[in-house]
């Protein structure tokens, strides 16, 4: 009896063996399973970020390649297609195989405008419906993004503030306060009136931190902007007015959009104590920038491509709605028949950081007459092409402030206030820089001749 239960005892110790490699075998599995499947699934889920990093890529690189095209096909706003988008390309690895594609949609500018938006897809031809987008946004930038921009000497009184850049290619003397770069092409000077050359930048104002001299100077050949566009817009979709047989136009513009315009009929004429300059010294004169009489010839719409040309002096004033140029000049250009633009009164945005924009440009001077509003804004960039953007030395006649939110180049610099204290002219004087006209450039302003980019952002798809 004893052996069989021995013999018992050893089979309970086989079974339970048998149940342990089993039950082993199983679990190892499982484990050897769930170990593969997790490796699996990190495999495929790195391939996946890794395609999805090769789409991002491959629409970086069709970026890179339309910004490429728009350097040496500024205008082409179709890919060298002719035809419309969007514009699908190949993209291959170093070996010159396809391993995905990227397509272009391209917005061009607006009408005024120079910025062109467009966006690249890409995505691989392993997965395909992985994509990813990039947007982007470039603009040639303007010489309205500085404050000033001069091709003569400067002088800015103890009563200025400027906010915005300011660049000129002769020195400038300032003892105003700016928040912003001062910048002249010249390492020294000497000014009028002073029997010794001064720095490049000089004076009693600051911070000096600003100043930069000398810098390469600007090309006023190439910056001066010809009216011919303007004239030629004007004809193809804007508006031409001829020679008034009289002494000129009056534009007062209206919220609404439109502006009423006047017939000058007869100028009212001041003394200007500094009419003619000979050797240093002024000699008194009567100018005639101010208006007498005038009847007015109806009201006009502002054009959708917002050329205005003038062959003709314009007085310019009121609230503007739209996004408009008034050029004033003849052709051909002779200095004898220059025309100029008057701001008479206040010229204001309906509203601002919007497409209200209001640009002057006259081939002679831009002159303030003599009975403008005692504290005076300008919302506006100005341009005289060949001559001063100025206000006379009027006798007996000071007024309280000027303010100008815009930009002002000329060739032959200016100035709006006479003595120190103040005898004549603009006592407290403020010219802020708006940003708005970086890129919302008025149609015929000059720009600089190479795309900058605005903006770059990946867009969720």
């Amino acid at each position: 009896m004893l052996p069989y239960l021995k013999k018992f005892h050893i089979n309970k110790q086989g079974n339970l063996l048998l149940f342990v490699m089993i039950f082993g075998s199983l679990a190892f599995t499982m484990i050897v399973m769930g170990v593969s499947s997790y490796a699996l699934f990190e495999n495929q889920a790195s391939n996946r970020k890794q395609l999805r990093d090769l789409s991002f890529h491959i629409a970086e690189a069709g970026i890179n390649y339309y910004r490429w095209h728009l350097a040496h096909s500024p205008e082409d706003y179709q890919d060298g297609t002719g035809e419309a988008g969007p514009y699908v390309h190949a993209f291959e690895d170093k070996n010159g195989d396809v391993i995905g594609y990227f397509s272009l949609e391209i917005d061009p500018p607006l009408p005024g405008t120079t910025i062109v938006n467009f966006r690249s897809t890409g995505w691989t031809i392993a997965q395909p419906q992985n994509t990813r987008t990039i947007g982007v946004r470039v603009g040639y930038p303007a010489l309205t993004d500085f404050s000033f921009v001069e091709n003569s000497d400067m002088s800015f009184s103890y009563t200025t503030e400027v906010h915005g850049k300011v660049h000129s290619n002769g020195g400038i003397e300032f003892n105003g306060t700016t928040d912003s770069l001062l910048q002249s092409a010249k390492e020294t000077y000497r000014p009028a009136g002073e029997s010794q050359d001064k720095p490049g930048i000089w004076g009693d104002g600051g911070p000096t931190t600003f100043w930069e001299y000398p810098v390469p100077p600007k090309d006023f050949d190439s910056i001066t902007t010809d009216l011919s566009s303007i004239r030629d817009a004007a004809d193809a979709g804007g508006l031409h007015f001829y020679s008034s047989g009289d002494e000129g136009y009056h534009m007062v513009f209206q919220a609404d959009g439109t502006f009423r315009l006047f017939l000058v009929t007869r100028r009212r004429g001041y003394t200007d104590l500094c009419k003619v300059v000979y050797d240093g010294w002024c000699y008194s004169g009567t100018v005639y920038y101010d208006i007498r009489n005038e009847t007015e010839l109806g009201t006009y719409t502002i054009p959708d491509n917002g050329a205005i040309f003038v062959e003709d002096d314009v007085w310019v004033e009121g609230v503007v709605n739209g996004h408009v140029t008034v050029g004033a000049g003849r052709f051909p250009v002779l200095e004898s028949t220059y025309q100029e633009i008057y701001p008479v009164g206040n010229i204001t945005l309906n509203e601002k950081e919007s497409d209200d924009v209001l640009g002057l440009i006259a081939q002679g001077d831009i002159v303030y007459p003599r009975n403008t509003p005692d504290d005076m804004t300008l919302e506006a960039a100005l341009l005289s092409q060949f001559k001063e953007i100025y206000r006379p030395y009027y006798q007996n006649s000071i007024k309280n402030s000027l303010t100008i939110f815009g930009s002002q180049i000329s060739y032959a610099g200016g100035g709006v206030k006479w003595g120190n204290p103040v005898v004549s002219g603009f006592i407290n004087t403020s010219y802020i820089y708006d940003g708005n006209l970086r890129y919302l450039v008025p149609p015929g302003f000059p720009v600089e001749p190479t795309y900058e980019l605005i903006s770059w952002e990946e867009i969720e798809t």
